[in-house]
């Protein structure tokens, strides 16, 4: 088996909770790495979602961590297409199962930052995470993060 772990680091861009409301975004430094891949880690619906009752992932990006712009369909892998303002997922129906998905990142600037962007009425919250798994890291090994 080949090490994976020894040139590979992760970051919290979403703090795994039970949200009802807006992440509050962190910035996640890809300087050092050739790679990343966003990971969402989302739980049952805590409501049944809709078009105007929503959750939508936002990827922005910077390269001074002052200026962010949504990313576009060619910054991101895995995505059909991205919506307004960098969504790269959207909960806009039934999410009765949780479930993981993942998106890579390609552009070549310096930060990223994952908004869970609430939209409608969220009595009950919905269990999220979201992290950055940083690749190919140019200074190996990378710590270890157990």
């Amino acid at each position: 088996m080949k090490d994976m772990h020894s040139d590979l680091s992760l970051a919290s861009a979403i703090d795994a909770a039970t949200l009802t409301a807006d992440s509050t975004p962190t910035a996640i430094d890809l300087r050092g790495y050739d790679g990343a891949e966003i990971v969402l880690a989302i739980g049952a619906g805590g409501i049944t979602f809709s078009g105007s009752n929503k959750i939508e992932f936002k990827l922005t990006h910077s390269n001074d961590d002052v200026t962010y712009e949504p990313v576009t369909k060619g910054d991101v892998l895995g995505v059909d297409q991205i919506g307004t303002g960098g969504v790269i997922k959207a909960l806009v129906a039934a999410h009765a199962t949780a479930g993981v998905y993942r998106f890579g990142y390609v552009s070549g600037k310096r930060y990223l930052k994952l908004l869970a962007a609430f939209s409608g009425t969220h009595g009950t919250g919905t269990p999220i995470a979201g992290v950055v798994i940083r690749g190919r890291g140019q200074i190996n090994p990378q710590a270890a993060q157990a």
